[in-house]
């Protein structure tokens, strides 16, 4: 983005102060000496092979156990299809919030949620929310929709030739399908969506993907499905690529609210006006109030979706409970809304289109991971359904305490408190007088 002539000057004064033009150029410059050894054995865990690679760090060698410490060490071959070069773990701390009661299709009863974080009152904020929504009787929670996206693309050397692939594909669809769940037991391939730009063709394959968050599985599929069309397709392209940046993967993006990536899932709740006065600190009127100011700051300043903080919590449960967290750059968009009800009451929904989540694969295995799933009770196949109704409930849960927040007055002091440890921070920061939590 430009920056205003006065800004860019004063920002380049200040990196190179004390530094002449020489010297600048020198440090900007290629540097062509021969560099470090690299990390060996990209694929290996074992001990020796860590060894190997601490050596290469001596200036580090003394935080060593911090990281390669001996239960990580004992259990090296459990991390072996989850990172590469693999040095030991990072341990980070773990709060629960909740209890949180949802009442859904999938997700039934009171859970108490992990989230792994470095940023104090994030847990605080998220369980006072959960709190009061298990107070109000649990969130009504419902997945709408279901699929995750690959989206190859192809160039040719004509519109007519793009055009003639169209028609070639649509007539084999059966092939394609057979191609593709050829190579999962749980994915299906459900629809081929298809857009033509002049010469260039791209296919949106769409399937479900089981329990499992499903990045790779799609890949893999729409890999052998692309194998099938180079050999059995007349029309050749001039090339192709098994993804084209269509299809949505780990970016927000404006297609982000019109379907569904992983599952699309809404979540909603009323609190009674006594509830609000009592435990939020604030009143139906006053959320609403900020409510739609925020949205029309979010309108005004471009975000897709409109929510306040669905990234924080579900950074955090992510992080937990073993999923892709570069997958929180789409899961968390979404659409917050507030309603004073009929009889005062607050009316609050979230829906999150984009939640890419599972309970088998990935890290869902790893043993911290697997005992954060466990904790909800939601390890394993059978339970993703449910874990993503969790994932919106927790999402609502964190909407209402940090716009109770804002409209109450007490968000800075409440950060102040939790996050700098001043005690003379305001009284309206402290707790609730109640086992909604803080």
């Amino acid at each position: 983005m430009p920056a205003s002539h006065d800004r860019a000057r004063n920002h380049l004064e200040r990196l190179s102060a004390g530094l002449s033009p020489e010297e600048l150029a020198g440090r900007l410059a290629p540097k062509l000496h021969a560099s470090p050894a690299r990390v060996p054995l990209a694929s290996q865990t074992t001990p020796d092979v860590v060894d190997k690679r601490w050596a290469l760090i001596p200036h580090a060698a003394g935080l060593r156990p911090e990281i390669a410490d001996e239960a990580s060490l004992s259990r090296h071959e459990l991390y072996a299809h989850n990172i590469e070069n693999f040095i030991g773990t990072v341990k980070m701390p773990v709060g629960l919030a909740g209890p949180l009661r949802v009442n859904g299709l999938c997700a039934q009863g009171d859970y108490y949620v992990p989230l792994a974080t470095t940023e104090a009152a994030l847990v605080a904020s998220y369980h006072r929310g959960a709190s009061v929504v298990t107070l109000a009787g649990g969130c009504a929670t419902l997945i709408l929709n279901e699929g995750v996206a690959r989206a190859p693309a192809y160039a040719f050397h004509t519109l007519l030739e793009a055009g003639n692939f169209v028609q070639w594909c649509l007539q084999h669809m059966d092939d394609l399908r057979a191609a593709a769940e050829a190579t999962t037991r749980h994915g299906r391939l459900l629809d081929v969506r298809f857009a033509i730009e002049g010469n260039h063709v791209y296919l949106m394959f769409d399937f479900t993907t089981g329990d499992a968050s499903g990045q790779n599985m799609v890949t893999i599929a729409t890999q052998a499905v692309c194998d099938h069309i180079a050999a059995a397709c007349p029309v050749k392209p001039q090339y192709f690529f098994v993804e084209s940046n269509m299809s949505g993967d780990k970016k927000a993006s404006a297609q982000s609210l019109q379907g569904v990536r992983g599952r699309k899932v809404s979540a909603e709740v009323r609190i009674s006006r006594k509830m609000v006065t009592r435990h939020l600190h604030t009143t139906p009127e006053k959320m609403v109030d900020y409510w739609r100011m925020s949205a029309l700051g979010g309108v005004l300043s471009g975000t897709i979706g409109v929510q306040g903080h669905y990234s924080n919590g579900l950074t955090a449960l992510f992080i937990a409970c073993g999923q892709d967290a570069a997958c929180v750059s789409e899961a968390a968009v979404g659409v917050t809304r507030f309603e004073v009800g009929p009889e005062g009451e607050l009316y609050a929904a979230v829906t999150l289109p984009n939640l890419i989540i599972g309970t088998v694969g990935g890290g869902t295995g790893l043993p911290t991971q697997r005992a954060c799933l466990e904790i909800l009770g939601l390890a394993g196949p059978g339970h993703a359904r449910a874990f993503s109704e969790v994932c919106a409930a927790l999402a609502l849960a964190g909407e209402i305490s940090i716009i109770a927040a804002l409209a109450a007055g007490q968000f800075t002091q409440a950060h102040a408190r939790l996050a700098r440890g001043q005690k003379n921070a305001k009284t309206a920061a402290e707790p609730p007088s109640s086992d909604a939590g803080t």
